[in-house]
């Protein structure tokens, strides 16, 4: 694990930034101040007109067991042909990892702010909460799958209008984080030429 102090200069720190996967994460995960100090960070992302079109849920640990049981009810009533393996991977999806966010699109759709640039914003600010884990020296892991999309979830964790951008699960990885293939930047990034 990488953390801020071993980071030279902040081009390092964002350079040697990855995923953890959640389900290998373990204790310690931020504790209330640092997990406060890393929502903080998330907030200071591009926001034009000043909507704040996010908002962060946290999870606490003792609180998981309760997520796991609401999701599976969703689950079920959702796919009631669902398989006890099914059904088993719903509950621990929400158990794993020892801090969980879950970061939630709000569009203010009376606003003239373009809502792709609202949705741009809450995603900038997942990204910018898993950053944030990773300069305070945990990994995070931010998830999608049934549950972001799912209109029982959303509405478990949510107010009316918002949507799931996604779960951000904080920790300490078990072991060496792999480094993944990244694109061939040559064939994504061109010079415009009018």
């Amino acid at each position: 694990m990488t953390s801020f102090n071993d980071i030279t200069t902040p081009a390092r720190l964002l350079a040697s930034r990855r995923s953890g996967k959640a389900r290998d994460m373990v204790a310690p995960g931020p504790d209330a101040a640092q997990l406060a100090a890393i929502i903080a960070i998330a907030a200071r992302v591009p926001d034009h007109g000043k909507l704040a079109p996010w908002r962060f849920v946290t999870v606490a640990i003792d609180q998981r067991v309760a997520l796991g049981t609401a999701l599976e009810t969703i689950y079920i009533a959702e796919k009631p042909a669902a398989g006890r393996l099914e059904r088993e991977a719903v509950i621990a999806f929400a158990r794993q990892a020892p801090c969980l966010v879950i970061v939630m699109s709000r569009p203010d759709r009376a606003s003239h702010i373009p809502l792709w640039e609202q949705e741009l914003s809450a995603g900038a600010a997942a990204m910018m909460l898993c950053t944030a884990a990773h300069a305070h020296g945990f990994v995070a892991n931010w998830l999608t799958g049934w549950a972001t999309y799912s209109p029982g979830v959303a509405a478990l964790l949510g107010e009316a209008g918002e949507r799931i951008a996604g779960f951000v699960f904080i920790g300490t990885p078990a072991k060496a984080l792999e480094e993944r293939p990244r694109p061939d930047l040559d064939a994504m990034v061109r010079a415009w030429a009018g």
